[in-house]
């Protein structure tokens, strides 16, 4: 049995960085202020519709203490995660050992 297991559910990275912020009583506009981004952004983020890019991930380590790794594994995780749900042609690895069969 080589069955892979998944979470059923992913976090964003929007609502780690949410909790985040809570944990350290700060706001959305705390967070622009100190990054040098505008709210806009933050709360993109947040909300999801923008990604961490590596350069956010830099800036999101030095304001909190943590490794840009773990934002960038956080959102490339989630991205995964949604591709993973929308994959809707066969199963390539089935079809991959279908075609070059080892023998």
């Amino acid at each position: 049995m080589n069955q892979k297991l998944a979470p059923a559910r992913v976090p964003t990275p929007g609502r780690i960085l949410s909790r985040e912020l809570e944990a350290r009583g700060w706001t959305q506009k705390d967070l622009a202020e100190i990054m040098g981004r505008p709210v806009q952004t933050i709360n993109e983020i947040i909300r999801g519709n923008k990604q961490i890019t590596p350069e956010t991930a830099l800036e999101l380590s030095q304001a909190f203490g943590t490794s840009p790794e773990f934002w960038t594994n956080l959102e490339a995780k989630y991205r995964l995660h949604l591709a993973s749900k929308q994959k809707t042609e066969p199963d390539i690895a089935v079809s991959a050992l279908m075609r070059y069969k080892v023998e």
